[in-house]
C-alpha cells in the first residue's frame, strides 16, 4: 500500500540522519510541516521499561499521544491504558480492550464520563476528594478506587501536585468517608510529576503509600493495588536515563522495601513521555526571515516557521532549555547568531521556545529538525489561524507485522520497511 522509500540527507556539520517525507520523493517537493513516526520504536520502548522495572504493569498515558497507529500498537504489545475522560475510554475499549486493562486515571471527573466507565465495565478509579467521593457513589458505586496522593513534584519539568492528590493528612478521613458510603478502595496512586529529574522523586512517594495502605487496611479495606504513576524522562537528553541504575535501582529498591513482593500488592505505572518522546522527529521550513541590528552591531536573526505553539511545539515555553535544531544544511563550522524561532500564526506570543537558539544563517526554505517529538505535540495540536497539525507519516518493520498489528489497505500514511 505505500510509495517507494526516498531518503533525504539532513546535515549539520558533523550530525545527519536520514527522513522519509510523507508522500514526496523529493524534500524540496515537500512544503508543509510533517513528523515522522517509527511505530517499532514503540516496541523497543515497551521492552525496555518491562526489563528496567519487570515487577510494574505499565498502563500507558493515552493524553501523551493518542494516535489511533499507536493505541492500536500498545493495544498489541499487551499494556494498560490509563485514560482521562470519556473519548480516551472510548478510543481504548473501541480497539477491543478488556476494560480491565484500563484505569480511568482522572481524581476530577464529569459525572457524564464516571457513567460511561461503569456502563462499560471500567472499574479502576483514581480519587482525592470527599466530593469525587460523592460522584463516584452516585454513579459507579462498584468501582475500585485508589486514593491519588499528593507529592513533592518540584524536580519536575512539569509539576502537577498544585491541582491533584491529597495530602498525606488527610487520607485517614477520605478511607473512612468511602467506607461509609460503601465504596471499595483498592490502593494508592501518585504523580511525581511530568519529566520528572530526580528518581528520588518516587522514595518518599512510595513511603507515603504504605502509610496510606495502613490506614486503609484501618479503615476495613482490601488494599492491593499500587499505582506509581509517571514522570518516566523519555530521552537521555531530558535528565538522568531512565534505563540506568539511578532510575530503576532507586524505584526498585523503594518497592522492595515498602511492597515487597510478598505482600502479593499489584504495581503499575502510567508512562507516558517514556515511550513517545523519541518515537516521532518533526521537520519543520523556513517560511520567512529577518535580521535585526542590536545596539552594538550585533546580529539577531528572526526565523518564521510553518509549525509552532499551537502546532507541535505547544510545551515550548515551559521547557528550561530551549532545544536545539538539526539544521537541514551542510554548514562546516559557519558563524552562529541569536535567533528567534516564531510559528507561522498572528499571534506574537507564538515562538517555539521563550529564549533564543544559535543558528547559523540560513534561507527561506531551509528545513529544521527536531528529533524526540512524540511526546505532547500531536494530542496538542490545533489549526489556529487556519494553520493545520503537522501532518505524521508512519512506518513500521516486520516486529510489529508479527505481533499481528493490522494493516488497513487504504494506509495512506503508513510506510511498511
Amino acid at each position: 500500500t505505500a510509495g517507494p522509500r526516498s531518503q533525504s540527507r539532513f546535515v549539520s556539520g558533523e550530525r545527519s540522519l536520514s527522513l522519509l517525507p510523507p508522500g514526496r520523493g523529493r524534500l524540496g517537493d515537500q512544503q508543509d510541516p510533517f513528523m515522522l513516526a517509527d511505530l517499532d520504536m514503540l516496541a523497543s520502548r515497551h521492552q525496555a521499561f518491562c526489563q528496567a522495572l519487570p515487577q510494574v504493569s505499565p498502563f500507558y498515558a493515552v493524553k501523551c499521544n493518542s494516535s489511533p497507529w499507536v493505541l492500536c500498537v500498545l493495544a498489541a504489545l499487551g499494556t494498560g491504558f490509563d485514560c482521562a475522560s470519556q473519548v480516551e475510554l472510548e478510543q481504548v475499549l473501541g480497539l477491543g480492550v478488556a476494560p480491565s486493562r484500563i484505569i480511568y486515571a482522572n481524581p476530577s471527573k464529569p459525572a457524564s464520563h464516571i457513567r460511561y466507565a461503569a456502563r462499560h465495565g471500567v472499574q479502576l478509579l483514581t480519587f482525592d476528594s470527599e466530593e469525587e467521593l460523592t460522584k463516584v457513589a452516585q454513579h459507579h458505586p462498584g468501582a475500585r478506587l485508589l486514593l491519588r496522593l499528593r507529592t513533592q513534584d518540584r524536580q519536575s519539568t512539569f509539576p502537577l501536585s498544585t491541582k491533584f492528590g491529597a495530602s498525606l493528612e488527610a487520607c485517614g478521613h477520605l478511607l473512612t468517608s468511602a467506607r461509609d458510603l460503601g465504596l471499595a478502595v483498592v490502593g494508592a496512586s501518585f504523580y511525581v510529576g511530568s519529566n520528572c529529574q530526580t528518581p528520588q522523586s518516587f522514595t518518599q512517594a512510595i513511603a507515603d503509600c504504605r502509610c496510606v495502605f495502613e490506614m486503609g487496611h484501618g479503615a476495613g479495606h482490601d488494599m492491593s493495588c499500587l499505582d506509581i504513576g509517571g514522570g518516566f524522562p523519555g530521552t537521555e537528553d531530558s535528565g538522568p536515563k531512565f534505563e540506568e541504575m539511578s532510575w530503576q535501582g532507586v524505584i526498585s529498591a523503594a518497592l522492595a522495601q515498602d511492597f515487597p513482593e510478598e505482600r502479593g500488592v499489584k504495581v503499575i505505572a502510567e508512562p507516558g513521555r517514556f515511550y513517545m518522546e523519541s518515537f516521532c522527529t518533526a521537520a519543520v521550513n523556513i517560511i520567512a526571515k529577518k535580521a535585526v541590528l542590536e545596539p552594538g552591531g550585533s546580529r539577531q536573526l528572526m526565523y518564521y516557521l510553518n509549525d509552532g505553539h499551537y502546532g507541535s511545539f505547544r510545551l515550548g515555553h515551559r521547557k528550561p532549555v530551549p532545544r536545539v535544531p538539526i539544521v537541514v544544511k551542510f554548514c562546516s563550522q559557519p558563524p552562529l547568531f541569536p535567533c528567534t524561532l516564531y510559528g507561522p500564526t498572528c499571534d506574537a506570543s507564538d515562538r517555539l521556545f521563550l529564549e533564543d537558539v544559535r543558528l547559523p544563517e540560513l534561507d527561506v526554505g531551509d528545513w529544521l529538525v527536531f528529533p524526540s517529538m512524540g511526546a505532547y505535540t500531536s494530542s496538542m495540536s490545533c489549526s489556529f489561524n487556519g494553520f493545520l497539525p503537522a501532518t505524521i507519516c508512519y512506518t513500521m518493520g516486520p516486529q510489529l507485522r508479527c505481533l499481528g498489528v493490522g494493516v488497513e489497505e487504504e494506509a495512506g500514511n503508513l510506510t511498511l520497511i
